[in-house]
């Protein structure tokens, strides 16, 4: 760990000027405290860095927390071994496609029997109608997105067999999320607020706006988490049809890595916002992924104080989407994916391993932050174009 300032720590060894840039910014607004942890997989995000760690006092950015609302990981430890998969496993692959729906803008033409209670519960706990957001949010539960999210089948270091997937609030979450950004922005516009960024715009604690947006949040946190329950019951039915059996979950991890908690850091309350970073206390669980073709990581938090209870979400980009797509080919792609069963396609090539910090530098840099429990190698990988 370097501190930067005494508003800004950071646990990157690989980190651009731009992205330092962007965080030093972020660390002027008057209500931070203690200070804005930047985590191993730091890199430029829209008004706040991708992979930092904000506390503030009466105020919340949402753009702190971005627009995938309560985007996480959910993991199932088997009972399988991966010598029990068949060497085929392009049909397991197809099934999951055809069970969950992939890609932005995807989502169910019917509602399913698992969903449908969960459905029920976030209709009865809202205070708000997600209609106004999407006439189709009930059909989003379940479906996977695109970009950075997947749904893979991976062995651990003793071949115990994991279902692992990540995603977050679909379109319902981007819809609320990209509301109040608007709304904090108009209001330090009318309030005559200056702001080293304007994605940087606030909601004040005690007042109408913020309050709608907390209600909000903690529903769309809430349908993300849902959203990975359902995904990973399917995924279920899909490896247990595959291997013919059922399935035995012997362990199961869930964590959120863009969301906002109340929490006490350095002896006072604050609103502690997780863009990119997961919870690291004493003893959690979590669940750091690498990019597609990568080890991932089941991880137990050390509870680092001074990143504030935080560790790392993944393997952070060093390559835009655009970049990647003009630098790296199908070629590499496949060289990289080699004895992994995925769909081959040039789609994937904003994805490609190379376009993400290395993981190994990333868990070497959250030494202190995490300690490895397992560490994951991909079978299978599902991805929406």
């Amino acid at each position: 760990m370097n501190r930067i300032n005494d508003k800004l720590l950071n646990w990157a060894s690989i980190l651009e000027p731009e992205t330092l840039a962007q965080a030093s910014k972020a660390s002027t607004l008057p209500f931070i405290h203690p200070h804005i942890a930047l985590m191993p997989d730091a890199h430029l995000g829209k008004g706040a860095t991708v992979g930092s760690v904000i506390p503030t006092r009466g105020a919340i950015i949402p753009a702190a927390v971005g627009v995938d609302i309560g985007c996480g990981m959910a993991a199932v430890r088997t009972q399988y071994h991966r010598d029990d998969l068949k060497p085929d496993r392009s049909g397991l692959r197809t099934a999951i496609e055809a069970a969950v729906p992939t890609s932005a803008g995807a989502y169910n033409g019917r509602l399913t029997e698992t969903a449908k209670p969960r459905i029920a519960h976030l209709t009865e706990t809202a205070d708000f109608d997600p209609a106004a957001y999407a006439r189709n949010w009930t059909m989003q539960l379940g479906s996977l997105g695109s970009g950075n999210h997947f749904i893979e089948v991976c062995h651990d270091e003793n071949g115990a067999v994991w279902l692992f997937l990540h995603s977050g609030s679909r379109g319902i979450g981007n819809k609320i999320a990209s509301h109040h950004i608007r709304v904090a922005q108009e209001l330090m516009t009318a309030q005559g607020v200056v702001l080293p960024d304007r994605d940087l715009a606030y909601l004040t604690e005690g007042t109408p706006e913020f309050d709608a947006y907390l209600r909000e949040l903690r529903w769309a946190q809430n349908f993300a988490l849902l959203n990975r329950d359902e995904m990973m019951d399917r995924v279920i039915e899909c490896f247990a049809e595959f291997v013919g059996g059922p399935v035995e979950q012997r362990e199961r991890v869930q964590c959120h890595h863009n969301y906002t908690e109340r929490e006490t850091h350095y002896g006072e309350e604050v609103w502690l916002s997780r863009k990119g970073a997961i919870n690291a206390a004493r003893g959690v669980p979590g669940l750091i992924p690498g990019s597609m073709g990568d080890a991932s990581y089941v991880v137990v938090g050390r509870g680092n104080a001074e990143s504030l209870n935080s560790s790392p979400h993944g393997a952070g980009r060093a390559y835009s989407r655009t970049k990647a797509r003009k630098t790296f080919t199908r070629d590499q792609l496949r060289t990289a994916m080699k004895g992994i069963e995925y769909r081959d396609t040039d789609a994937f090539l904003d994805e490609i391993p190379q376009a993400y910090k290395p993981i190994d530098v990333v868990m070497d840099d959250a030494a202190s932050l995490v300690e490895i429990r397992h560490t994951l190698r991909q079978l299978v990988n599902v991805k929406g174009d």
